[in-house]
């Protein structure tokens, strides 16, 4: 079904509930001693007054992604980008992944889900970061993430073939709250993951950038991070386990007799002061990981101790 997108920039607003950085700061400078004022030069003063402002709204970000300005304080969605917060298709596609797909997956999937805590508590947009290993990863994705957070998720699909046709367009739309990704050096859809972002859409990125064959996590590209970053929006780190085992590439249905796949949703991540793209990348990498291995046991049993032991 669709890999995910790239590229970004805009800024995080601040929960009302937290006390401003700044009243901090000036707090903290009234209290302090008259005489280090004095032996620390002005520069390095403000430089180092930046430096705690810029740690304390980090602190505030990462305590402020249930509150509800996170929610309504982004731009409003126009033209094109309106339907992408259609309620009217959120409910139409409530219908086709919890209904009508989840129906399908049951009959062909043993299927579970694990989701931390705060992820039930992020409001506004956020990116998804997830491994790739099969065509059910997306509709899994989709339908095993809580509603609320899911109800607008969007999946970045190749332009070039998922919009030329409009049942295909229709399709995904509809099941995927799709928009399109552009292949080959074409950049005419250059920029929509960052502008739904600003619209207060989540969308959702496999970072390995396409399918693996063999199922192993392989690297990031840092697309997804570097988006997150720009933005201002956490990203929640998903694993799925057993995916691959039960409709790897190149097949086109599950094996036969219901194989396992969990979906595991661990703890909302944003990046630290200062932190590259690269840097944040490479954090969420060692989380999906993290979480793929501690599942990975459990779901897969013999089989995956039997390809450790043959590796």
């Amino acid at each position: 079904m669709a890999p995910a997108a790239s590229a970004a920039s805009a800024a995080t607003p601040q929960s009302p509930d937290q006390e401003s950085p700044d009243r901090e700061a000036a707090a903290t400078e009234d209290a302090a001693p008259e005489g280090d004022a004095a032996d620390s030069p002005a520069p390095e003063r403000s430089a180092r007054t930046a430096g705690e402002d810029l740690r304390e709204r980090s602190k505030a970000l990462l305590g402020s992604l249930s509150a509800r300005s996170r929610g309504e304080g982004w731009e409003r969605p126009e033209g094109e980008l309106a339907k992408y917060r259609s309620r009217w298709r959120a409910a139409v596609r409530f219908v086709l992944q919890r209904g009508f797909f989840g129906a399908v997956v049951a009959s062909n999937l043993t299927t579970s889900r694990e989701v931390h805590r705060r992820v039930r508590t992020v409001r506004g947009p956020f990116v998804l970061v997830a491994n790739h290993s099969s065509h059910i990863d997306a509709p899994m994705l989709a339908r095993c993430l809580p509603w609320a957070q899911a109800r607008f998720l969007s999946t970045g699909v190749a332009a070039d073939y998922f919009f030329t046709v409009w049942y295909r367009r229709l399709f995904v739309r509809l099941l995927f709250n799709a928009f399109p990704i552009d292949r080959g050096g074409s950049r005419r859809h250059s920029g929509t993951s960052r502008k739904l972002l600003r619209s207060g859409v989540p969308i959702l990125v496999f970072p390995e950038g396409t399918r693996q064959l063999d199922g192993v996590l392989a690297d990031f590209k840092p697309g997804g991070a570097a988006l997150a970053i720009s933005v201002g929006v956490p990203v929640i780190p998903a694993a799925i386990i057993g995916a691959h085992e039960a409709m790897p590439k190149g097949r086109s249905w599950p094996k036969p007799g219901r194989p396992p796949v969990r979906v595991v949703f661990g703890e909302p991540m944003i990046s630290e002061v200062g932190e590259t793209a690269v840097e944040f990348s490479t954090r969420i990498h060692a989380r999906v990981k993290d979480l793929y291995d501690e599942h990975r046991d459990v779901i897969l049993g013999d089989a995956a101790r039997g390809e450790e032991g043959s590796a």
